[in-house]
């Protein structure tokens, strides 16, 4: 299972201002690859710009042997990528289930389907405690697992994940990355985008740094900790 993700120096812009300038980075296959930096650096708008939400206006994103440039969203996904988006998104009127099949809208093999379903609850066992409640009344951290759940639903090549630390318990922030990297050891390749530096980087295998809109730094956690710039943004 492959799942190499290169983007080849990205503009992206609303409203003809630039948000990304020339980003350049490369998400390797079985690895956590992660992006990080401050609110507003850009790093949603890189999620953006790979799912085909918000194409760029210059630049190159390939995954795998496929350029992403200029393809539709639902194409994009059926390619083996799936999205857990920042703050969650659960549908909260209807049920754990009912919102893990969600995942798997384009799945039509019910067999196929309740497997999966078996392999998240096998994950996150929680869930299958929950399997009737209504998504609403679940806690933040119970949420966030429906969301990860509902992204492995379509039995993903790579997994891009936004800030999924947002808004959490430190204790549930410590179980979310535990659990992405279990996922990770099952081979599924992971795009994580966070500002949470000391735990994004005790999983991740290599790193970026986004400052407004650029890449300002890369290599693998030893280096990142020890670029002067970056320990003193975010150890100092």
């Amino acid at each position: 299972m492959t799942a190499n993700l290169i983007l080849e120096d990205v503009y992206t812009a609303y409203d003809k201002a630039d948000v990304l300038e020339g980003v350049s980075l490369e998400a390797r296959s079985g690895e956590i690859t992660c992006l990080l930096g401050s609110n507003g650096a850009g790093k949603t708008t890189t999620i953006r710009s790979i799912l085909g939400l918000t194409p760029p206006r210059a630049g190159n994103i390939k995954f795998n042997d496929a350029a992403l440039t200029g393809m539709a969203t639902h194409r994009i996904v059926g390619l083996g990528m799936s999205c857990i988006p920042e703050g969650r998104k659960v549908f909260p009127k209807l049920t754990t289930e009912e919102n893990l099949r969600l995942g798997a809208y384009q799945q039509t093999d019910e067999k196929v389907i309740q497997q999966r379903i078996a392999e998240v609850y096998e994950i996150f066992p929680r869930l299958e405690e929950r399997r009737d409640q209504l998504a609403g009344t679940m806690s933040g951290g119970e949420q966030a697992m429906v969301s990860i759940g509902r992204g492995l639903m379509s039995a993903p090549k790579m997994l891009l994940i936004d800030e999924p630390s947002l808004g959490l318990s430190p204790l549930y922030v410590k179980e979310n990355f535990k659990i992405i990297q279990r996922i990770n050891e099952r081979g599924i390749t992971v795009f994580l985008v966070e500002q949470n530096v000391r735990q994004t980087l005790a999983i991740a295998h290599r790193g970026y740094v986004l400052s407004k809109g650029r890449v300002v730094a890369a290599g693998t956690p030893e280096e990142l900790r020890a670029n002067e710039e970056v320990h003193a943004a975010y150890f100092g």
